[in-house]
């Protein structure tokens, strides 16, 4: 890992000629710390340096923690003294009046880069990851049990005030059959892939109750017959979803759930039309609110929310941890107990057991798992609920849509990246809290200049957001995936000033592939630079230019599907634009390989 240590002392390196300082005894200590430590010293302890200093931005000094994960019990950091001392005041340690944004911006970039380098976890950290799934099933198990009647009847009339017209809408159209199933590009709890997904062999006597297979899996009835073969499962029978770990950071995996094919091939026609009214501002003649509060698609809200907070300090942005494994199925119970078509195909395409390595199968207390189709949708709407639970208990009196109305701009969620009023923080935590959830408090800011969300941060109103290592670098032009992403990281790099790192990646790049200069919006694995693009030649038809280079190939895997099958791909298929790919029924699912090929094509 000797590359990636010389990319940070690159790194620092630019930082200092940013902030007009020295970096040389930060760079003979990391260097000096990395042959004995190895890589650890970058993506793990560094790491847990930027976490510290970003709380001390909060809390306006620099913290006891700051002090212990740079090796000193008391005084001033010595590890980026230079680069601490344009933020921090020397003598005692509190914020300064007008700390440098060029040296906030460094010293998250030289901590934070590589703190998610996808690497393989050890086997002790992922089976500890596990274990974490499994105790975050009991904290909720117990939970649960801990609210009376009166606190789930304030949410469950919350939850309506919020979305009863979405919900309604959802109830209408499970009861009409107007729900269209489709299957989703990941994998399955049952291994079909691509184009055998749509012949499948199970569906649970649940999901028939209210999606018939008769309805779902031919495309008419003259095609019963192929049914005769399909199982039917009984709860008891039903297939578990399948918990796996992927990576995330080297500290710890990303645990998730695969769900069967059957279970995911509802939830996504569910999620689709769920998602479209949650979204739409208008829904029957009527304004929608929750739509200015809630997205799926866009985060640039929130971005901008977390900007106009770090300036005027009204916002504040909460993060939670563990928030998809943390949302209780009695609480989506009683958010759609009003709506009973609605709560019973939520219910039916709800897996309700999790087989996890190394502890088997059990029953499920939560909703579900990251992996469910609607366990975004389901749990925003959770989350939106639970903040006003929370505004509900600071105002002293019940909610009225005036008081919803008059939020909208000021409280926001996009997965698990909340934003609300400052003056509202400490009720919202409590009200997360009290229904199991866990608010990350170093990722979460309201206090300083500082916020944080959907991966942009800002201080003062200033971005101090940061480019970062997500693989390790190249050393033969075969590393497809370290070859894309590195050329990724060097155009970011270029565009946040870090010429010195830029220069450095281009030297790698160069020794393995040709690296013209291209635009942004060519298909060239290029440079991206202030001064235009390269020309090597001219096309010989179309007389537009042509740079030598490497382009992105990827490979469909083989994945046939005739007959009927064939013929409900096509009934299942959105718009009325034809398929994008013409061998569609041949060649289907995610991307096995990605490769490069070199080539000749346009530079911009």
């Amino acid at each position: 890992m000797k590359s990636l240590v010389l990319l940070w002392q690159s790194m620092a390196a630019d930082a200092a000629v940013q902030c007009r300082t020295s970096a040389l005894r930060d760079i003979k200590r990391v260097t000096e710390r990395s042959r004995h430590e190895g890589v650890g010293v970058l993506t793990l302890h560094l790491p847990e340096i930027g976490k510290a200093f970003e709380r001390s931005l909060d809390q306006g000094q620099v913290t006891d923690d700051l002090l212990s994960l740079c090796g000193q019990k008391a005084g001033f950091p010595e590890f980026l003294r230079n680069f601490l001392r344009l933020v921090f005041d020397l003598a005692d340690g509190r914020l300064l009046d007008d700390p440098s944004i060029d040296a906030i911006q460094a010293i998250r970039q030289l901590t934070l880069s590589f703190g998610k380098v996808l690497l393989p976890c050890s086997d002790a950290r992922e089976k500890q990851a596990f274990l974490d799934y499994v105790k975050c099933e009991q904290e909720l198990r117990d939970t649960v049990f801990s609210w009376d009647s009166e606190t789930l009847r304030s949410f469950e009339r919350i939850s309506s005030m919020l979305f009863g017209d979405v919900f309604s809408a959802m109830d209408r159209d499970v009861y009409h059959g107007k729900i269209i199933p489709k299957h989703g590009p990941g994998a399955t709890a049952d291994r079909l892939k691509g184009n055998l997904k749509y012949e499948q062999r199970e569906w649970t006597d649940r999901l028939e109750s209210i999606f018939p297979a008769m309805e779902n899996l031919i495309p008419s009835l003259s095609y019963s017959a192929s049914l005769d073969e399909l199982q039917h499962l009984d709860p008891g029978s039903e297939r578990p979803v399948r918990v796996i770990s992927v990576p995330k950071t080297l500290k710890t995996p990303r645990i998730i759930a695969v769900e069967p094919t059957c279970m995911q091939y509802m939830q996504q026609g569910l999620m689709e039309m769920l998602v479209k009214y949650l979204e739409s501002p208008v829904l029957f003649n009527r304004s929608n609110v929750a739509a200015g509060m809630i997205g799926f698609t866009d985060q640039e809200p929130n971005q901008l929310a977390a900007c106009e907070g770090s300036l005027y300090g009204e916002l504040a942005t909460l993060d939670l941890s563990e928030a998809s494994d943390r949302v209780s199925l009695r609480l989506v119970h009683s958010m759609l107990f009003n709506y009973g078509h609605f709560l019973e195909a939520v219910l039916a395409t709800r897996s309700s057991r999790a087989d996890v390595p190394g502890w088997g199968v059990s029953s499920l207390v939560k909703y579900a798992s990251m992996g469910s189709a609607l366990t975004f949708p389901i749990e925003e709407c959770v989350f939106l609920t639970c903040i006003f639970y929370g505004i509900q208990s600071e105002l002293r009196r019940p909610l009225t849509r005036r008081d919803i109305k008059d939020l909208v701009g000021k409280v926001r969620v996009y997965g698990d990246d909340i934003i609300v009023p400052v003056e509202f923080v400490q009720c919202v935590v409590s009200a997360l809290e009290l229904f199991g959830f866990k608010v990350n408090r170093n990722k979460s800011f309201w206090n300083g200049s500082f916020r944080e969300s959907c991966g942009k941060e800002y201080y003062a109103g200033h971005e101090v957001s940061i480019f970062r290592v997500r693989h390790t670098l190249p050393s033969r032009r075969t590393d497809a995936t370290e070859l894309i992403s590195t050329v990724s990281l060097r155009n970011q790099a270029y565009k946040h000033g870090y010429w010195g790192t830029a220069r450095y990646l281009d030297d790698i790049i160069r020794r393995l592939i040709p690296f013209p200069n291209v635009l942004d919006t060519s298909p060239v694995l290029g440079r991206r630079t202030f001064l235009g693009f390269d020309q090597e030649r001219v096309h010989d038809d179309y007389q537009h230019p042509l740079v030598k280079g490497m382009v992105v190939r990827t490979r469909i895997p083989p994945s046939k599907v005739e007959n009927e099958f064939a013929l409900l791909k096509w009934f299942l298929k959105r718009g009325r634009e034809p398929f994008a790919d013409r061998n569609h029924l041949t060649r289907s699912g995610r991307d096995r390989t990605v490769g490069i090929k070199s080539g000749w094509a346009c530079p911009y």
